[in-house]
């Protein structure tokens, strides 16, 4: 199922009754990162604002998230953000772009919490509004009429929002899954879905991350007794990786340790965070305080459990620090067990094969979902896909949250499960939804920000690929000191970083030095008394020398002075 073409035709006239517009700026064609608007008579409003993390092909960059400047340019008419629930890459974008959007937020009681901690480390919290929203709270904003929906998750609090407008009705479905136990919070609203579908509804726009995945994600409940039967075989130490934000695991693991005498601790500052928010929220009340990772040390090794940051592999998490013995107060040594508790987020599969390599070399036995039952996914897999449309029963759906072989695929099934008009969709399309049907429109321009130090950074931008190319090709610099006349005062010099080794450059010296002074001297004398002219010709001679003589093309700059 291809992405549909563009409709011909003048720009969209937002501002019209008869269609409701949505654009997702982030979250389609990949996992994470979701940024989605809805548009309804020239107003519009955010649905999730959220971050994915930098990989390997990102060295230095942490996080990443789409570049809001489609709805920046709409500021005056955005009426806020709406948050399902409090995951990262659906919230985490909200401290960083909130200064570029300046509008308020609606969230449930927890998601409201864990948002306050995060804008806690910003110097704007105060400013922004949070309009906390009960579970199955219905509110307005603007034009909209909007109903969450309980759902679940792996985090308190996932909601569906149903958008209701006079052209119809849309479900953004969010992350969920059908968890007859989630242990934490109350099971999905089946009722709620089903009045909606029996309502009517225009479309779904929702969730595909395991659309290629046959049954369902299983319960929060079968894992405990898996977790809790692994646990009890062994007698030493046992540390447990998982998401921080995933609280049911956080419980599943609690009494896992319980069930066989273990203490457990925390070992990383996003837990103790996401356990703050959840007991604030009446979350983990059957539990005892978690130690602390100080505490954790006096504690015999068959009588505690470590729960741990980093099963992704993140070289800043808890456990990467453990493996490399760098951590303050906790190690791993020659029997003790790492429980991965997650599934591998595409993208991250050499980061996790470094860290379990590392943790390996210390004597560490590693248990994994291939070897064992440790984790269930927070996503509906395709038995729970076709659940939801028997309930909804859209006349559209537009799959999200996915690659595009997980879009495709959620399509295909959705035109299986009856739905009208399947519609693949990337981000940047403008989707028209109306009663006649859902087209795109128009494509607006869509990028990706990258947190770099105290600012963002547009992904593509000058900034970093100038640091991509002197990762892989170094640099040279060129230091020139003329007269006015473009005559010489001193020898140039010449110095390269990450090039070659210092002997091989300084070997060198001779034949880069002659190839900047003839390159200066062979310019005529009106050009070199014009700063860019000798730059270029300077770079360019530089340029080719060194790819001549390494194969190497670096960055290089030229620093002239004039005397």
């Amino acid at each position: 199922m291809n992405h549909p073409p563009l409709q011909s035709g003048a720009r969209p006239d937002y501002r019209e009754a008869n269609a409701l517009y949505f654009v997702p700026l982030g979250g389609a064609g990949e996992i994470g990162m979701n940024l989605n608007v809805y548009g309804y008579q020239g107003e519009w409003l955010i649905i999730d604002c959220g971050v994915t993390f930098g990989d390997d092909s990102q060295p230095g960059l942490e996080v990443v998230m789409p570049d809001p400047g489609f709805i920046v340019e709409r500021r005056d008419r955005l009426l806020g953000i709406v948050a399902t629930h409090a995951h990262e890459d659906h919230i985490g974008a909200i401290p960083f772009l909130w200064a570029q959007l300046r509008c308020p937020v609606w969230a449930t009681p927890f998601t409201a919490s864990f948002l306050r901690a995060k804008l806690a480390e910003t110097g704007f919290a105060d400013q922004v509004k949070i309009n906390i929203v009960p579970l199955a709270g219905r509110f307005t904003i603007g034009p909209f009429d909007l109903e969450l929906i309980t759902l679940t998750h792996s985090i308190p609090e996932p909601n569906a929002v149903a958008l209701r407008t006079p052209v119809g009705t849309v479900l953004h479905t969010g992350d969920w899954k059908f968890d007859p136990d989630p242990l934490i919070g109350p099971p999905a609203d089946e009722a709620a879905l089903n009045r909606l579908g029996d309502e009517g509804v225009l479309a779904l726009i929702g969730d595909s991350t395991n659309a290629l995945r046959a049954g369902t994600s299983g319960s929060e409940a079968e894992l405990r007794r898996s977790l809790t039967d692994l646990i009890g075989r062994y007698d030493a130490r046992v540390a447990v990786a998982c998401f921080a934000s995933n609280v049911a695991r956080l419980e599943t693991i609690g009494h896992a340790a319980a069930a066989h005498g273990r203490e457990v601790a925390l070992v990383g500052r996003s837990l103790w965070r996401i356990d703050k928010a959840a007991r604030d929220n009446g979350y983990l009340r059957d539990l005892p305080r978690f130690l602390t990772e100080d505490e954790a040390g006096f504690i015999p090794r068959d009588r505690i459990v470590l729960i741990c940051t980093g099963s992704q592999g993140e070289p800043r998490s808890a456990l990467s620090r453990i493996a490399r013995d760098d951590h303050p107060h906790v190690v791993l040594e020659t029997g003790d067990v790492v429980i991965f508790s997650s599934r591998i987020i595409p993208g991250n599969e050499k980061s996790i094969n470094r860290l379990q390599n590392a943790l390996v070399r210390l004597g560490v036995e590693i248990v994994t979902e291939e070897d064992h039952f440790v984790h269930v996914s927070g996503h509906p897999a395709r038995d729970e896909l076709v659940r939801m449309y028997q309930m909804v029963r859209p006349k559209i759906a537009v799959p999200v949250h996915g690659e595009a072989r997980h879009l495709i695929a959620h399509a295909e099934l959705a035109a299986e499960c009856q739905v009208q008009q399947p519609l693949v969709v990337q981000n940047g399309d403008v989707v028209r939804l109306a009663p006649s049907g859902a087209s795109v429109v128009d494509e607006v321009p869509v990028g990706r920000l990258a947190k770099d130090g105290k600012g963002l950074l547009p992904l593509d931008g000058t900034a970093l690929k100038d640091r991509q190319r002197v990762i892989f090709n170094g640099t040279a610099i060129a230091t020139l000191v003329l007269d006015r006349r473009g005559d010489p005062l001193a020898p140039p010099t010449i110095s390269m970083i990450g090039v070659v080794e210092p002997a091989a450059a300084e070997a060198a010296g001779a034949a880069l030095r002659s190839a900047v002074e003839r390159a200066v001297n062979e310019l005529p004398g009106g050009l070199r008394r014009d700063d860019e002219a000798v730059r270029d010709a300077v770079r360019r001679a530089l340029r080719r020398v060194v790819n001549e003589r390494f194969g190497k093309r670096p960055l290089v700059e030229i620093h002239l002075v004039r005397v």
